[in-house]
């Protein structure tokens, strides 16, 4: 556990500091979490093959209904077909993980240049109580692309999703903002266009990241046929 400005945070499948870490759908078996990638002593790169994952994958297929923070309307994981999603839980009290996941994640939009048109960050909050739609759109905003997009949930909505991920979280309320605790898994997972799981990755939190190579493996995904 560490503790930060706003309270304790559990760090869940963080990756080694300045090495994020991209797992292949095969690298996970029936019933993997997060916490699985934390291990891995190298970089992946994706290969074609690679991009089709087998049976018995770690995390489900996108599946969601959600409201977009941007518009304030229902939104489905059918909104975002065609898409090449990236999807990470957090929360915009996170004094570290989630503002560099973010920012990160936005650096790679920039490398990506016109192909990242056909991608998407989808930050999901599981903080809701806190995270209204204008303070989950305001955070969105600080990171200057219209490619990342705050979702937020009911309590059903976000426990059903982070089932199908197999991500964790917790939230235990508090007057008292700096005993206000959140806990959450670190991943980031990967969609192709037709929301089938990808990869994931572990370590893009940390301040130093496999930009490049992150982005190549993205680039993979883009350059598929749009369904």
């Amino acid at each position: 556990m560490k503790r930060g400005a706003q309270g304790q945070r559990g760090i869940i499948a963080a990756g080694t500091p300045g090495m994020a870490r991209r797992a292949f759908a095969r690298g996970l078996g029936v019933g993997a979490s997060g916490l699985v990638l934390a291990g891995f002593s190298a970089p992946w790169t994706l290969a074609p093959p690679d991009l089709v994952p087998p049976p018995g994958f770690g995390f489900g297929s996108l599946r969601f209904t959600m409201t977009d923070a941007e518009t304030a309307k229902t939104v489905t994981a059918a909104d975002f077909r065609g898409k090449v999603v990236m999807l990470f839980f957090g929360y915009t009290n996170c004094p570290d993980e989630c503002p560099l996941t973010l920012n990160n994640a936005a650096r790679i939009i920039e490398r990506l240049g016109p192909k990242a048109a056909s991608l998407r960050f989808l930050f999901v909050t599981v903080d809701p109580a806190r995270d209204t739609l204008a303070v989950l759109r305001g955070y969105t905003h600080n990171f200057g692309t219209p490619n990342i997009i705050g979702l937020r949930g009911s309590e059903a909505e976000l426990a059903a999703l982070a089932k199908r991920m197999g991500a964790r979280y917790s939230v235990h309320p508090s007057p008292d903002p700096l005993k206000y605790a959140v806990t959450h898994t670190l991943l980031t997972y990967v969609f192709n266009r037709e929301g089938v799981p990808a990869f994931s990755i572990a370590g893009l939190a940390e301040p130093k990241v496999d930009l490049q190579g992150i982005a190549r493996d993205l680039e993979h995904l883009l350059a598929a046929d749009r369904v």
